[in-house]
């Protein structure tokens, strides 16, 4: 073809989606299936939510409202937090980017963790600039290195907290000290779409922190534990300069109505929200201690998933068995996948597959 793309596209593949339920079903003549691979919320969505949707339905000829103006208003409420500081985004990854059409000229430079979500890398590398990845410790950000990476060529560096894939945290007074040292005029975006899952005191809540750093923008989500992945429902947090540009660049009717309508009827169930945490957070520890007594070890988590690794072959016993888990790399272990949490009933029908598959190769 005589048509070619631009320069910067030649590296970059599409983000990868693995078989579909129907797919997996029809390979392994499976009647179930239980979808553990891209962190959903297994519980589902509050009721409010689908009476918010259903009322919503007859008014689908209609634009949806572009200002996302009842969006901002209840995470306003809810925050106790100026609306001219809410974005409201085709799922928080729209926010990531919006941020790099805005910010990142051509050479500009992006510092993140070389170990984390892959679409900061990818938009970064579609505006011209240069993403710069530094390696982890323990499946955690190496802050300091990652200051370290910091020029008069970056303009913004990632902070996944907790960290998608490995599910870690960082220390809270590491990041603080982190955030006071990073120039004022490079963006902390911290993507925190994770944060209600954590029960942990080294958790660093950095709303109160917008008022004296003004180049921190946090990124949230409706697609975790509101269980709204669907429908694609993101905001982000920010000085009101920041959200004025981003704006600018952000498509016209980025959400639609019936999601619009589903994330307000979502805010007002918070108690839908602590049970959903309240379970995971059980059910977090239980898997992990029975998986370390299957030697599958797995990094401290403070997130809806666990990156687990053992070299013993899991994760085709676990996928011909209905289980479907993302396949990761890690140095040194012959497996390695990201599994989200799931009901206690899920956990005992994988860790039977499991012991029987060690049974198996122990005879």
């Amino acid at each position: 073809m005589n048509v070619r793309a631009r320069a910067e596209l030649e590296g970059i593949t599409p983000y990868a989606l693995g078989q579909t339920i129907e797919e997996i079903k029809e390979q392994y003549g499976l009647t179930k299936v239980r979808k553990l691979s891209d962190n959903e919320n297994v519980y589902g969505t509050s009721s409010k939510v689908r009476e918010a949707i259903m009322q919503a339905s007859s008014n689908l000829a209609f634009y949806p409202d572009g200002l996302t103006s009842g969006i901002v208003e209840k995470l306003s409420t809810y925050y106790k937090m100026d609306q001219k500081q809410f974005l409201v985004s085709n799922g928080s990854e729209e926010i990531i980017r919006l941020l790099t059409r805005a910010y990142i000229d051509k050479n500009d430079e992006a510092v993140m963790a070389e170990v984390t979500f892959p679409r900061y890398k990818t938009n970064v590398v579609i505006e011209g600039g240069r993403a710069v990845t530094v390696p982890m410790i323990d499946g955690r950000h190496d802050l300091k290195k990652m200051q370290e990476a910091i020029n008069e060529k970056t303009k913004m560096v990632f902070v996944c907290n907790p960290n998608n894939p490995t599910g870690t945290i960082v220390a809270k007074q590491d990041l603080l000290s982190f955030i006071d040292n990073v120039p004022s005029n490079v963006l902390i975006i911290m993507d925190e779409a994770y944060f209600e899952y954590t029960d942990s005191d080294e958790f660093l809540d950095t709303m109160p922190l917008l008022d004296q750093y003004q180049n921190i923008v946090i990124l949230r989500t409706f697609s975790k534990i509101y269980g709204l992945a669907s429908l694609r429902v993101g905001y982000g947090i920010m000085h009101e300069d920041i959200a004025t540009e981003l704006h600018k660049v952000r498509d016209v009717f980025n959400v639609n109505q019936l999601a619009q309508e589903a994330a307000m009827a979502a805010i007002e169930d918070q108690d839908f929200v602590k049970d959903c945490a309240a379970k995971n957070s059980v059910e977090r520890a239980f898997l992990r201690e029975k998986f370390k007594e299957l030697e599958i070890d797995s990094f401290p988590s403070q997130s809806n998933f666990l990156f687990a690794f053992t070299n013993r072959p899991v994760i085709q016993k676990l996928t011909e068995n209905g289980v479907l888990v993302r396949q990761m790399h890690l140095p040194g272990y012959k497996e390695a996948f990201r599994i989200t949490l799931g009901t206690h009933e899920d956990h005992e029908f994988i860790l039977q597959i499991v012991s029987q598959l060690f049974h198996e190769r122990a005879v």
